[in-house]
């Protein structure tokens, strides 16, 4: 009686029950809420400022050690200071100037060391990489669409930017300070870090998928991918290479680069400082001796040239240890020429490699052609950033000439890069074809033919059935 009120209302005998009320979901267990989009964007920036705060911080701190270590520096601790802010600027692109010199006339510093610029760039790129896939994004669910990661790559570098802003002002005085007008790379150097770590903190997703590219342009896009990975490979062969090539050149000057090395140090505190200096220009040694063996060479001093067809020109040079590196004036003999087998085999394996990613002649004809155009970009970049001047005069240039490094790596791939890739894909071809038949004796013989089934014997199923049955007398 009491309970029949209540059965009318059950789901199960109420034709048209009442909707059950939104329970909004909640997250997985471990999950945290998707943070807000302010709170992330904060945070970037708030990374790009630690990031650049902790690179401006760890060469800073170089300086300081090396300034208190010195007894007879002439610089005080502002000096130090403004050292430490121009050096990590040089990193980044900048130039220096010095303005105490014998002449009295200002003289540029715009060789940089790529060891130093290393830091900062892994730096910008760890942070990036970790402001765009935060650590409780796991596995494929971390992919964002480009637009998503280019703002926060944004909201990191004017973080970082502020930082490099506040160097700057600091850095503009001083008898060593930086040129405003050539601190304009280092944005560039910072967006091109930013770029490749929002890259990485996506999953390295494919370029075609993830900036939305149209669908009959992906096939460009695609090609574009392989011929920036190939253009990788020659480019890691030629730098390898080239560090090789520097190592064995200081191994075999040996007698000259340890003398250099005790007499330019000087006390135990100078000889720390020419040993970090040379340990930060070993990237350098690697770029200029592939610069070297692709066949222009590089220069030492304006009017030089070092190359495997000759050293000339390039005089009294400094006592520093790797400057003992550098081959004796005169005309190259096989030794040096045996440098040119470094870009036969950059150009090569990146041609071979091609060649196996398989598609139609075209494909691969424009797939080389991308790898020699990029591979010559990246040259031409490392050439660049390698090298610069040292002051005025003959110490005005140093390093090799970009746009002949470019024209070098270019040309050697469409050399040794088109018929490699064309033979390996030919051969490939060869090997996936079915054999052809030769002739009868080759094919297998045919199966026999079912022929007509045997007639049933009469008597078979009597004897499956036994012995007759006797039959019963008669009554």
């Amino acid at each position: 009686m009491f309970l029949a009120p209540w059965g009318v209302v059950t789901p199960s005998t109420d034709p048209t029950p009442f909707p059950a009320p939104a329970v909004p979901a909640l997250p997985a267990q471990g999950a945290s809420a998707p943070a807000r989009p302010v709170a992330v964007r904060l945070s970037a920036a708030a990374v790009g400022a630690a990031a650049a705060a902790l690179g401006l911080g760890v060469l800073t701190a170089i300086v300081l050690v090396l300034w208190i270590a010195s007894p007879g520096s002439e610089s005080g601790f502002g000096g130090a200071l403004h050292i430490g802010a121009g050096l990590w600027l040089l990193a980044q692109g900048a130039e220096l100037v010095r303005t105490d010199t014998l002449s009295g006339s200002p003289a540029p510093i715009a060789l940089t060391p790529l060891l130093l610029s290393a830091l900062p760039a892994w730096l910008i790129f760890r942070g990036t990489a970790s402001a765009v896939s935060p650590a409780d994004e796991p596995g494929p669910d971390r992919t964002k669409s480009w637009t998503e990661a280019a703002v926060v790559a944004g909201w990191l570098l004017a973080g970082y930017l502020s930082v490099v802003l506040l160097a700057v002002a600091f850095s503009t005085g001083g008898p060593i300070h930086v040129d405003a007008v050539t601190t304009l790379y280092v944005p560039l150097f910072a967006m091109g870090a930013a770029g490749c770590g929002a890259w990485s903190g996506c999953g390295w997703p494919a370029l075609a998928g993830w900036a939305r590219i149209p669908y009959g342009m992906r096939g460009y896009v695609e090609e574009a991918g392989i011929a920036l990975r190939a253009a990788g490979i020659a480019a890691g062969i030629l730098v390898g290479g080239g560090a090789l090539l520097g190592g064995a050149s200081l191994v075999w000057h040996a007698d000259s680069a340890g003398p250099s090395y005790t007499q330019t140090g000087g006390p135990y505190t100078g000889r720390i400082v020419v040993l970090l200096l040379a340990l930060a220009l070993v990237p350098n040694l690697a770029v200029w001796s592939a610069s070297y063996a692709l066949g222009f060479g590089f220069t030492v001093g304006a009017g030089s040239t070092v190359g495997p067809a000759g050293a000339y020109g390039y005089g009294l040079l400094p006592r520093f240890p790797l400057l003992a590196a550098l081959p004796a004036e005169g005309a190259g003999g096989w030794v040096e020429r045996a440098a040119l087998a470094l870009p036969l085999v950059a150009a090569g394996t990146a041609g071979c490699w091609i060649g196996r990613r398989g598609g139609g002649a075209g494909r691969t004809a424009r797939v080389v052609a991308g790898t020699a155009v990029l591979l010559g970009i990246l040259l031409a970049t490392l050439a660049a950033w390698s090298g610069g001047s040292l002051g005025r005069a003959r110490l005005a240039a140093f390093g090799p000439a970009w746009y002949l490094t470019a024209l070098a790596a270019l040309g050697w791939t469409v050399a040794v890069g088109f018929p490699v890739a064309f033979l390996r894909r030919w051969g490939g071809a060869l090997r996936t074809k079915p054999p052809a038949a030769t002739g009868p004796a080759s094919l297998p013989p045919p199966p026999p033919l079912p022929g007509p089934a045997p007639a049933p014997d009469p008597l078979l199923p009597d004897l499956l059935a036994g012995p007759p049955t006797p039959l019963a007398p008669p009554e």
